[in-house]
C-alpha cells in the first residue's frame, strides 16, 4: 500500500469540491472483466502497484469472492485523481455481474449518478448486460461504455480489422438500442453512445490499454495500429502509449455528470416530495449547508462498530455527534463516526458533504433504502429489486443452543442483503431462506458456518410457488366462531394492467395513501368507485370496501385487513403466498357490542370465508421462470436441445455466430437442479449457461394435483386439497 493516509487526507479535500466529485458504478455481465477494470483505477490513485493491477482485484476482498474467482457483493472506494492539474474525486462503486447477486447492482444504482458498462468484445451484450444497464436507466444513471478483451477477438476468433470493427459498431448499436427503450424521454437521445462522442473506450483490462476517439487523436493511434500490435502480442507498447487509466478517468471525468448537475434530474424521479420546499430545493442544488439528507444503500457488519450504513448524501453535511432522523422507525439516532470507504477498509474523517458517499457508525437498526434526514421528511421511493427470491431451503441449527446466535446472524444477513428472504415457521420451528438461486443459498450458508461459526442443517432446494385464481367466485359468506357477525366476500383476479403495476412497483403497497393512487388505479383499468374504496394492498392483491353504510364496519376495519393479510400470505391450496386477487367485501352484519367482536371472531369471519370464494373461483399455482442463454460450440446443439425439452424448456431463440451458437431458453426453476452438471456432460464442458429471473408462469395442469400434493405433504398437511365446505359453517 503507497502512501495511505496521504491519500486519505487528499480525498477528504477534494469531497469539498463538488463540481469535480463523480459518484460511479462498473457494471456488467458475469466475467466481462470489472474488477479487473477497477485494479487500473486503484492503481492509478496510488493503493496497489501498477504491476499487480488486473491481477490482485483488490475489490473482491471477501474470502468467498477470491476463493470462487467472482464478485459477490458491491464494494466502495474513493479515489483522488489529478485530471488536467485538477483534483478529482471519484467515489466507486464495483458491482457484482452474476444474477444471484443482482439486488447489490440495484442498491448501488440509487447511490451513483452514473456507471461504466463493460461488455466483453466476444460474447456482446449478455442477459445481465441489458438487465444492468436498465437497472442504471430507470434510477437516471448515465451510461458511457468499456468495450472488452479486444485482444481476444484477434488471437482467438482471427477477426481482420474490418470485421473487428462491424463487430464493435454491433455492441454499441446493441446497446443504444437498450438506451433508447428504457431511457428518460428527455434523456434518450442525449446519452446514446457513439465513438465519435467519446463516451465509448475499448482495450483490454487485463493488459491494460484502453482507447478512444480523444487518446486516439491525443496519442496518435489509428485503429490498425491497435490492431498490429494486439496481433504481435505488444500489450506493453499499446500501456505506454494509452494506459487504461487514463482513458477510463478522461471518460469518466468528461462524459458523468457531478452532483450538482445529477441530482437536478435524479431527485424527481427517486423522491416524491414537494421540490419547493427547503429540502426539495437544497437536494437539487446538492446543497452543502442546506439539511442533511441521504438515502441507505447499504448496510454492512462490523464485528466492533456494530452497523454501518453506507449513505449517499443529496445535501447538507454529516459529522460526528448529529443527530439523525431514520424515516421507517420514525427516531433519531445519534452519528457516533463518520467514515469513507477505501476497499476494504473504513477510514475514519470528520464530515462528509453533500454529493458524497458515507459510511456512518450509530445508526441502529438501518435499513437498505432507509432515508436519513436532519428532520422529518418525505421519504424516498423504494428501492425497487428486479428479480424475486425462487429458490427456498430450510435452515436449524445443528445444536439447539446455537438458535438464538443463528436468528441474530439470520437478521444481520437479511439487513445486509434485502433480496434474502427469511421465515420462521412457527410451526414446526424451522427458519427458511429464500434467495435468487442455488450460488445466492451456498453464500449464506458459508457466511453462516465458516464466519459466523453456527453449525447448521439444511434440507435441499425448494422451489418457491405462488398461488392465484382463474376467475370470480360466487359472493360467499362466512361467519364468526359465535355467529354473531356475518361477512360477504366476492374475489376475482385483478385487472392484468393493475398487477403489472404492482410488479414495476408503480404502485405502492400498504394502506392508500393520497389520491394519486386512485388516479393510478383508474388509468390501469380499475373501475373509480372500487380504486376510491380500497383498504389495504398487500403482496400484489388488493382489499376493496364495496359496502354502503354498514354500521360499525370501519371499528372493525383493522381486524378485517389483518384476516385478509393473514388469507394471502399463505393460501388455501397448498398454503403458499397468493398474488394477483382483489377481494371485495360487499355486505356484512356486524354484531352491536364490541365484546362480540374481537380478534377472535373478526378474523376467521375474513379468512375463511376468502378461502372458501377462492377455491369456488378455482386456485391454481404459478411457478418461477428463468431465462437462461447457452452459449455451446454448433456440434453440441442437438444435444442442448434434447435436455432443454426433458427439462419442459421453452426454446425463444437460437443464432449462429461462426462455429458458436447461442440458445435462449426458459426453463422453469424447479427443473433447474443440477442443470448446470448435465449440461456440461451434453456438452463435454463447452457448453456456458447464463441465467436470469423471467417471473412467474402458472404450472401446467397436469402437473398441479402432484404438485399441491408434494407441498402440503412437506408442509406436514394431509394430500388432499380442501374443498369450499371444509372453511364454511353450514
Amino acid at each position: 500500500m503507497v502512501r495511505k493516509e496521504y491519500v486519505v487526507e487528499e480525498v477528504v479535500k477534494m469531497m469539498n469540491k463538488v463540481e469535480n466529485v463523480r459518484n460511479i458504478a462498473i457494471v456488467a455481465h458475469v466475467d466481462h472483466g470489472k474488477t479487473t477494470l477497477t485494479d487500473s483505477l486503484v492503481a492509478r490513485a496510488g493503493l496497489i502497484s501498477k504491476e499487480l493491477a488486473g491481477e490482485q482485484r483488490v475489490m473482491d476482498f471477501d474470502e468467498q469472492e477470491q476463493a470462487r474467482g467472482i464478485t459477490i457483493k458491491a464494494a466502495n472506494i474513493s479515489l483522488g485523481f489529478q485530471y488536467n492539474s485538477q483534483d478529482y474525486l471519484i467515489n466507486l462503486i464495483d458491482t457484482p455481474g452474476h444474477v444471484d447477486f443482482g439486488g447489490h447492482v440495484t442498491r448501488a444504482m440509487r447511490a451513483v449518478d452514473g456507471v461504466v458498462l463493460v461488455v466483453d468484445s466476444v460474447e456482446g451484450i449478455m442477459p445481465q448486460t441489458e438487465t444492468v444497464l436498465r437497472q442504471a436507466l430507470k434510477e437516471k444513471a448515465k451510461p458511457t461504455v468499456f468495450i472488452n478483451k479486444i485482444d481476444r477477438l484477434i488471437n482467438e476468433l482471427q477477426l481482420d480489422a474490418n470485421a473487428m470493427q462491424a463487430r464493435l459498431i454491433k455492441i454499441i448499436t446493441g446497446v443504444n438500442k437498450i438506451i433508447a427503450q428504457y431511457a428518460p424521454e428527455d434523456k434518450k437521445e442525449e446519452w446514446q453512445i457513439g465513438v465519435a462522442k467519446g463516451n465509448v473506450a475499448f482495450g483490454s483490462a487485463f493488459h491494460k490499454w484502453a482507447v478512444s476517439i480523444k487518446s486516439m487523436s491525443r496519442f496518435n493511434i489509428k485503429f490498425p495500429d491497435i490492431y498490429n500490435h494486439c496481433k504481435k502480442g505488444e500489450h506493453k507498447l499499446l500501456v505506454e502509449k494509452s494506459p487504461l487509466d487514463e482513458v477510463l478517468l478522461e471518460m469518466v471525468i468528461d462524459h458523468l455528470p457531478n452532483p450538482l448537475v445529477a441530482q437536478k434530474y435524479r431527485i424527481p424521479v427517486i423522491w416524491r416530495g414537494d421540490l419547493e420546499s427547503p429540502e426539495g430545493k437544497d437536494m437539487l442544488s446538492c446543497n452543502p449547508a442546506g439539511k442533511t439528507i441521504g438515502v441507505c444503500f447499504g448496510v454492512v457488519n462490523d464485528e466492533h462498530a456494530g452497523e454501518v450504513a453506507v449513505v449517499r448524501l443529496f445535501s447538507g453535511t454529516v459529522k460526528k455527534g448529529d443527530m439523525l432522523f431514520l424515516a421507517s422507525r420514525l427516531t433519531s439516532e445519534k452519528v457516533q463516526q463518520c467514515a469513507i470507504y477505501m476497499g476494504p477498509d473504513r477510514v475514519m474523517v470528520d464530515n462528509v458533504l453533500a454529493g458524497n458517499i458515507v459510511g456512518i457508525v450509530g445508526l441502529r437498526d438501518v435499513y437498505v433504502g432507509e432515508t436519513v434526514s436532519e428532520g422529518q421528511i418525505t421519504p424516498f421511493e423504494q428501492i425497487k429489486h428486479y428479480s424475486e427470491p425462487v429458490v427456498t431451503k430450510s435452515i436449524e441449527a445443528k445444536d439447539s443452543k446455537d438458535l438464538s446466535k443463528l436468528i441474530v446472524a439470520l437478521r444481520q444477513i437479511s439487513k445486509e442483503d434485502p433480496t434474502l428472504k427469511v421465515e420462521i415457521n412457527h410451526e414446526t420451528g424451522e427458519h427458511l431462506i429464500s434467495g435468487m438461486g442455488e450460488l445466492h443459498l451456498e453464500i449464506i450458508e458459508y457466511k453462516l458456518t465458516k464466519e459466523k461459526g453456527i453449525p447448521i442443517v439444511t434440507s435441499p432446494p425448494i422451489v418457491v410457488y405462488r398461488e392465484t385464481i382463474n376467475s370470480r367466485s360466487p359472493e360467499v359468506q362466512g361467519k364468526s366462531p359465535n355467529k354473531h357477525t356475518k361477512l360477504t366476500f366476492v374475489v376475482e383476479p385483478l385487472e392484468k394492467s393493475v398487477f403489472e403495476a404492482l410488479l414495476d412497483g408503480r404502485i405502492p403497497e400498504g394502506r392508500p395513501k393520497g389520491k394519486s393512487l386512485v388516479d393510478t388505479l383508474v388509468e390501469c383499468g380499475m373501475p373509480r368507485e372500487e380504486a376510491k374504496s380500497v383498504y389495504d394492498i398487500y403482496n400484489k392483491n388488493i382489499f376493496i370496501n364495496d359496502t354502503r353504510g354498514i354500521q360499525y364496519l370501519n371499528e372493525i376495519s383493522e381486524l378485517m385487513i389483518q384476516g385478509f393479510e393473514e388469507a394471502m400470505n399463505m393460501g388455501p391450496l397448498a398454503k403458499e403466498k397468493v398474488v394477483g386477487v382483489k377481494v371485495r367485501i360487499i355486505d356484512a352484519i356486524i354484531h352491536e357490542d364490541p365484546v362480540h367482536r374481537g380478534p377472535a371472531q373478526i378474523i376467521p369471519a375474513t379468512k375463511r370465508p376468502i378461502y372458501a370464494a377462492m377455491l369456488y373461483a378455482g386456485v391454481t399455482l404459478q411457478e418461477p421462470k428463468q431465462k437462461v442463454t447457452i452459449l455451446c460450440p454448433q456440434d453440441y446443439m442437438g444435444n442442448v436441445i434434447n435436455l432443454i425439452q426433458g427439462r419442459r424448456g421453452q426454446l425463444l431463440d437460437m443464432q449462429q455466430e461462426g462455429e458458436t451458437s447461442t440458445i435462449v431458453v426458459k426453463l422453469p426453476v424447479a427443473e433447474m437442479f443440477g442443470f448446470g452438471n448435465d449440461l456440461r456432460s451434453a456438452t463435454q464442458g463447452r457448453g456456458i449457461p447464463y441465467q436470469e429471473y423471467a417471473g412467474y408462469e402458472p404450472l401446467p395442469k397436469d402437473l398441479l394435483q402432484k404438485v399441491v400434493r408434494q407441498i402440503r405433504e412437506r408442509k406436514g398437511d394431509k394430500p388432499e386439497p380442501p374443498t369450499p365446505n371444509d372453511f364454511l359453517d353450514n
